[in-house]
């Protein structure tokens, strides 16, 4: 099945505060496209950092040849190494110079399923391939190598096209950001309720935070 292989979000998609552009991700398809062969995610759990504004976002402190990238145009990836394990995605959002970014934190493997699974040895379960952030960027081959990537250009090796069946607003849930120890509660965490890809967190279950539309 041809899952947008050729259709990307416009840059202007980005071009907006990462609180709106959230929860419009959920559903989408985020795809790595390398030698070995591509490997694509339907999106089902994100969050949004709000850059200086944001005591949880790497950008609260101002610029650095680290999160450099923030502070550049919308539609580009931010990757980062952390806790001395793994890779997370983050996709930059706002305008040039202001920076803001949501997190990449779960989807569902739905193509290159033997090349992600080769990637993450061990026998794991398909639902658990991309299940997290770290598993997502292992499971897509994504590491800092990939900082600064225009998800919106054509040819690049990492895209992200519209969401082939769209979420309805009642299957959206908003509720606490996970594995940070500052502004932890703001409820800037998106996931597909009852989404069996979604990260394991014990929030899950309940609407933590408020009930939000994709549109």
């Amino acid at each position: 099945m041809d899952h947008g292989r050729n259709e990307l979000l416009p840059r202007a998609f980005f071009d907006r505060p990462a609180t709106q552009v959230a929860p419009e991700l959920l559903g989408c398809v985020f795809w790595s496209a390398s030698p070995a062969g591509r490997v694509a995610v339907r999106l089902v759990e994100v969050e949004a950092y709000e850059g200086e504004a944001d005591p949880a976002s790497h950008a609260f402190r101002g610029q650095t040849a680290r999160n450099a990238v923030m502070f550049g145009p919308p539609g580009h990836a931010y990757v980062y190494f952390t806790y001395g394990m793994h890779f997370c995605v983050n996709l930059v959002c706002g305008p040039d110079g202001r920076p803001s970014a949501v997190l990449l934190r779960a989807g569902q493997v739905i193509e290159g399923a033997a090349l992600a699974a080769e990637r993450r040895p061990g026998g794991h379960r398909d639902r658990d391939l991309a299940r997290g952030p770290g598993r997502l960027c292992q499971a897509l081959g994504i590491d800092r190598g990939l900082d600064g990537t225009d998800v919106c250009a054509p040819g690049s090796p990492l895209g992200i096209g519209p969401a082939p069946d769209p979420p309805a607003a009642a299957e959206i849930r908003a509720g606490p950001r996970v594995g940070i120890t500052r502004a932890a509660d703001w409820p800037l965490r998106f996931w597909l309720d009852g989404d069996a890809y979604v990260s394991a967190y014990k929030g899950n279950g309940v609407v933590t935070g408020r009930r939000t539309s994709a549109g």
